[in-house]
């Protein structure tokens, strides 16, 4: 069964299909760190119950737990219980933040461990949360926290399901990792206080060729060709400096690309960096938009120059998973 963003479920059809390797970005909530109120997540999160509370998962946190609880789950009355198993001592959970997490999915009427997601780099993507999606599953755990919830669904396969998550932690907006030295002949970049950059371009002819330098190194998993990856970006033209393209500019809201999906100087970009970087790359018209004459109406025929955060990158699930 394949798995699906919770962006996409309600607490009905929560237990319908499997837990996602989530996409995130978009415009379904507030940034992280936008001081969202947590006490939205409190309300939204799912009820306790009798179900729930009778899971058991023991293991490290962090770490693929063993899960047990009565089996055949009773699925009388349920359509999603959430217990707080562990509860963290990080910070609590706000609507708009980007959740890193763990999780084991267990058939409700055999114990098949059915999916387990998330404890290895790279996994799965971070989730971002907001009292319509996601909200019901996590609330406003604290990090650190492990929760159990229980599903019933109407699918024949599996007409219920149990859910063991691990709220690892969230995900900054911007790139944290180790500053680089600066590369001669490259574009500058300063940074405001939220990390958006301002890009300014030598007084030099574009470069001959598509370059890719780190301003950061961050320490996550390596993005691999065919990755989904959650990142921040903005981009401008060589030829004027302007602007043509910027997450920051759009709310400072992280998306979620493919580098099968993008442009070749842009995949030159990402592939093979680590989650925590920020990039710098000099992209040629021929690995961009295209060679020809550089007009005002699109990206033709120009150098393009982007600043590129990465935050996030996850392999998708093989076909029919």
């Amino acid at each position: 069964m394949r798995l699906r963003p919770f962006a996409a479920l309600s607490a009905a059809a929560l237990a319908a299909v499997l837990l996602a390797g989530c996409a995130g970005g978009g415009d379904a909530a507030t940034p992280s760190g936008s001081g969202a109120p947590a006490a939205d997540l409190c309300s939204a999160a799912a009820p306790t119950g009798t179900i729930s509370e009778g899971i058991s998962a023991t293991g490290d946190f962090g770490a693929v737990p063993t899960v047990d609880f009565a089996k055949p789950l009773s699925t009388d009355g349920l359509s999603l219980q959430r217990t707080v198993m562990i509860e963290g001592d990080g910070a609590p959970l706000a609507a708009g933040n980007f959740v890193n997490y763990a999780a084991t999915i267990v058939d409700g009427t055999t114990g098949e461990v059915l999916s387990q997601t998330g404890y290895t780099p790279g996994d799965v993507l971070p989730e971002q949360v907001s009292p319509e999606s996601g909200g019901q599953i996590f609330g406003c755990a604290t990090v650190g926290s492990r929760l159990a919830l229980a599903a019933a669904t109407s699918g024949a396969a599996n007409p219920s399901i149990v859910y063991v998550i691990d709220v690892l932690g969230v995900t900054p907006l911007a790139a944290w990792g180790q500053e680089q030295d600066p590369v001669a002949g490259m574009p500058t970049v300063a940074l405001d206080e939220s990390g958006a950059p301002t890009i300014t371009i030598p007084d030099a002819d574009p470069l001959a060729e598509t370059t890719v330098v780190a301003l950061k190194k961050g320490d996550g998993a390596s993005v691999a060709p065919g990755d989904q990856v959650l990142l921040q970006y903005a981009g401008v033209r060589w030829s004027n400096g302007e602007v043509f393209d910027s997450t920051w500019a759009k709310g400072g809201v992280p998306i979620t690309l493919a580098t099968t999906g993008v442009v070749s100087g842009f995949r030159q970009a990402l592939e093979g960096q680590t989650v925590g970087s920020q990039v710098l790359v000099s992209m040629t018209p021929a690995d961009g938009y295209g060679e020809g004459e550089i007009n005002t109406t699109d990206l033709k025929g120009d150098t393009l120059v982007f600043v590129v955060d990465i935050l996030g990158t996850a392999t998708p699930a093989a076909a029919g998973q």
